[in-house]
């Protein structure tokens, strides 16, 4: 085993629900198991560019509260790649050393850092400069980290949107209207799939599969035909306009992904009379009691990373891999991008439903079911698609 006896904890990246029940979790197995001291750094990197560190010595009494708590008691920072950080008059610095140095003047022997695949590249850039033993844990509501099934913060994410669209269900069925629920998710359209499979909606819109208005006007028609004259669409953040242009808010380098919930409302009012409504999430989907899911994940994690250093398996992240913990190099663990699989369980799934995905394949499937006469090649293909 390794004679490690002091370990650093930082978060870094965006927040979720969860990242302190990984805290409490390194922080206990660290001093109840190993009986080493453990240093939360405040601010992630920023903590370790101040001077002197800004780290504070952490306790099982002090952390043990926390462990429902959303957010993260560190701090945490999405601004500023040390290796070009921005500086008040414009310019662009390498402050790479400034970190590595913060790292050992707090006389560390090992680092555990909570992050998603950006923020984990930029740590493991770090470590490898800088002689840093590190541990990493991921952690994003989106999901998309590569090799985990799981990130922490995922589920909660998920219940928050999900009981979201369960309450607009009544106000939509009320006054007739298509209620649309616009939800985070980057890149990826993990939330926006699970939580619209979960909270019963009707049109389901995600990044990974093309979408035609006129196929979602087919459905929304199609629907009031049958006496539903109301309809729930939950659409990711990362999906585009129908000719392919990314929707952002704000200007220049604060620009974020945001507003396709009104683009869509727009549209489907223009081209259907029907009377639309947006929510957008938001940041709800980050804040909250983490879910009893994600509070076994976090803890799950905390205390593999904490073994990984006694046994000094460095650069390497944990994940969630057939029901188990389990540990892969980091580079592995982030050179892919997971995104949602068209033709996995989930989206079958959503089809199976009548789910309308968007895309004509949903309303052949739908026009096959109630015709009760779908020719042998489309039958198929609703089996296997």
């Amino acid at each position: 085993m390794d004679t490690a006896k002091r370990i650093g904890i930082l978060t870094s990246g965006g927040d979720c629900a969860g990242l302190n029940a990984v805290i409490r979790a390194v922080t206990r197995c660290a001093i109840e198991v190993y009986g080493w001291e453990v240093f939360g750094i405040n601010k992630a990197t920023h903590g370790l560019m101040s001077r002197p560190p800004q780290a504070i010595q952490l306790r099982t009494q002090q952390v043990d509260p926390y462990l429902t708590m959303g957010g993260t008691f560190l701090g945490t920072t999405t601004k500023g790649d040390p290796f070009a950080f921005p500086m008040a008059n414009g310019s662009l610095i390498d402050r790479s050393e400034e970190i590595i140095e913060g790292y050992h003047q707090l006389g560390l022997d090992a680092l555990i850092g909570i992050g998603g695949d950006g923020s984990l590249a930029i740590l493991r850039k770090l470590a490898q400069q800088g002689g840093i033993n590190l541990v990493g844990i991921p952690k994003t509501i989106d999901n998309d980290v590569g090799i985990t099934e799981r990130s922490i913060g995922f589920d909660t994410a998920v219940n928050i949107a999900t009981e979201a669209i369960d309450r607009l269900h009544f106000t939509a069925a009320s006054h007739s209207r298509v209620m649309i629920v616009e939800v985070m998710g980057r890149d990826a359209g993990h939330i926006a799939l699970n939580a619209g499979i979960a909270g019963g909606a009707n049109i389901i819109l995600i990044p990974e599969i093309p979408y035609a208005l006129t196929d979602i006007c087919h459905h929304i028609k199609q629907r009031q035909a049958d006496g539903c004259d109301y309809s729930i669409a939950v659409v990711s953040e990362a999906v585009r306009t129908e000719s392919g242009a990314l929707i952002e808010k704000g200007h220049f380098a604060d620009c974020r992904l945001g507003g396709i919930g009104q683009y869509l409302s727009e549209r489907l009012s223009a081209m259907s009379d029907v009377e639309t409504r947006v929510t957008v999430l938001g940041h709800t989907q980050r804040g909250g009691i983490s879910s009893p899911l994600d509070r076994i994940l976090a803890s799950a994690f905390g205390v593999a990373a904490v073994d990984l250093i006694a046994q000094a398996q460095y650069d390497r992240m944990v994940i969630w891999q057939d029901r188990s913990v389990q540990s892969v190099p980091i580079a592995d663990a982030i050179k892919d991008y997971r995104a949602v699989d068209p033709q996995g369980t989930l989206v079958k799934t959503a089809r199976g439903l009548g789910i309308c995905l968007g895309d004509q394949l949903g309303n052949q499937c739908e026009n096959a079911r109630q015709s009760n006469s779908a020719p042998a090649a489309l039958a198929t293909a609703v089996i296997t698609t």
